[in-house]
């Protein structure tokens, strides 16, 4: 009998419904391309690509998972939460989710003047030619923007020296309270998820209290295996959630063929000894 760790499961990736560049129907065939087994889409506060991507998932012959990913501010750092499983048309969750965008536009407009400020003309025009939509506007349009016109070559340098705290693009958000992301994913009978915590410039004690307040609040998961966590960070991870009785996710992160470092379905497999999230969600596998 194989373990159920051992399933090419990836549930963490973004469409063009938020900042990624595919639709859910091409993540959808590149998933399956992969060799992905359990497939979820989760884009950044938002879950209008649900039905697009279940269906997609379907014509695959794809296990689908509904998915979203939230953004909360938890001790003045901006924290994600990837929700799973959820019923996708809970109005609660829609209703939370479209206060949380309310405020990206704001910020985008804000983001744009301190960019003019370094002689970066018409930023906010020009990322909005990569987002369909200015509720979904984020960092990583303007990240694209500032490539396309050579101020920079790649995204990342982008981030590096324009939009990270004390670059002139950089515009802090309040978001969602973790309280609420949580509550928000477990009213609509989903797993809330702490993604890459490894990417969080938490000190320990800091780190300590995300987890204990997420527990507190309802989380069940953390994402131990992601493309943005070393092999070290595996290991670290495992063992956080088997201190705080979580079980563990697996997710790329994947936004984009020229962007991102780790595509969909290429990563390693979840440790043997930890509760993969999938277990704990079977009768939600579309």
């Amino acid at each position: 009998m194989t373990p159920k760790n051992i399933l090419n499961a990836d549930l963490h990736c973004h469409s063009v419904v938020s900042d990624g560049t595919m639709t859910p129907e091409a993540l959808a065939e590149r998933a399956k391309t992969n060799g992905v087994e359990l497939w979820a889409l989760t884009d950044h506060d938002e879950i209008s690509g649900q039905h697009r991507a279940a269906a997609a998932a379907k014509a695959q012959g794809l296990h689908y998972l509904t998915g979203t990913e939230i953004s909360v501010t938890f001790a003045g750092e901006t924290v994600h939460i990837v929700g799973l499983g959820f019923d996708p048309d809970d109005a609660a969750m829609k209703q939370g989710l479209y206060d949380t965008r309310g405020g990206r536009e704001q910020r985008a407009m804000e983001m744009s003047d301190g960019l003019a400020k370094v002689g970066i003309k018409g930023a906010y025009e020009g990322a909005l030619k990569f987002v369909g939509n200015p509720e979904l506007i984020s960092r990583t349009h303007f990240a694209r923007f500032l490539v396309e016109s050579g101020v920079c070559k790649e995204t990342s340098e982008v981030f590096r020296k324009y939009l990270t705290e004390g670059k002139p693009g950089y515009v802090p958000h309040r978001w969602a309270s973790l309280r609420d992301a949580v509550q928000w994913i477990t009213s609509a009978k989903g797993l809330a998820v702490i993604a890459h915590p490894g990417r969080y410039k938490f000190t320990p004690n800091e780190e300590y209290a995300l987890f204990t307040e997420f527990k507190l609040h309802g989380g069940q998961g953390v994402e131990v295996v992601t493309g943005s966590h070393t092999t070290q960070e595996y290991v670290k991870y495992a063992e956080t959630a088997k201190e705080f009785g979580l079980a563990a996710s697996r997710g790329s992160d994947f936004h984009s063929p020229d962007e991102s470092h780790t595509d969909l379905g290429t990563l390693p497999y979840l440790p043997g000894d930890l509760t993969p999230v999938w277990a704990l969600l079977e009768d939600r596998i579309q």
